[in-house]
């Protein structure tokens, strides 16, 4: 149980039947693209086979405390920054001057936000560097609970004592900052949605 930020693959994406189907969602934002003079999302790779560090899937679990990263948010980025980096439900890799909000309901909301990964991405390098995350430590590939494990493990504490820093004195804002741009990166890199679930 818990909440999990997950890539989706072609077949859940365009699904109208399927109890986890998204065809909704998918034809929902291409009518708001096309309203907009975008061209449809529409090349989405199927869901690749899960393999251990391979980076074709996504799958992280929320367990810390969002807390700080939210304050970490708003400290750092302009007042309707915060909005785009923490209110999507989707996120896709399109780039999108503003979210696009459906009349579907969504996991734990009303209604599903979707949001380009460009502009998250952006938004996350920017908290990256404010805290000074150590990137080339972390996890890149996240395709089962990588990230998680290694900051709930016992790793990101190894990683903080040897490479102290602002990451280091809260590991809990450190993990969402972690996620939020290992999220925007895989689903520019696969060119899949992202979704919780």
């Amino acid at each position: 149980m818990g909440i999990y930020l997950v890539s989706v693959g072609a077949r859940e994406w365009f699904d109208a039947d399927e109890e986890e189907g998204r065809g909704a969602v998918s034809t929902g934002l291409n009518e708001q693209l096309r309203r907009r003079g975008l061209p449809p999302y529409e090349s989405v790779p199927e869901a690749a086979e899960l393999v251990r560090g391979s980076g074709t899937r996504f799958e992280e679990k929320l367990v810390p405390s969002m807390h700080g990263f939210v304050q970490l948010a708003q400290a750092q980025l302009a007042p309707s920054e915060p909005q785009t980096l923490l209110d999507w439900t989707v996120l896709v890799p399109v780039s999108l001057d503003e979210e696009i909000e459906l009349p579907i309901e969504s996991a734990y909301s009303d209604t599903t936000v979707i949001a380009g990964a460009p502009q998250v991405l952006g938004l996350t390098r920017r908290l990256a560097e404010a805290v000074r995350l150590p990137l080339d430590e972390i996890p890149e590939a996240c395709d089962n609970l990588d990230l998680t494990l290694w900051f709930l493990e016992g790793d990101a504490e190894r990683v903080a004592a040897a490479r102290p820093g602002p990451w280091a004195a809260d590991l809990d804002t450190a993990f969402y900052v972690a996620v939020y741009l290992r999220a925007a990166q895989h689903s520019l890199r696969r060119g899949c949605p992202i979704v919780y679930t």
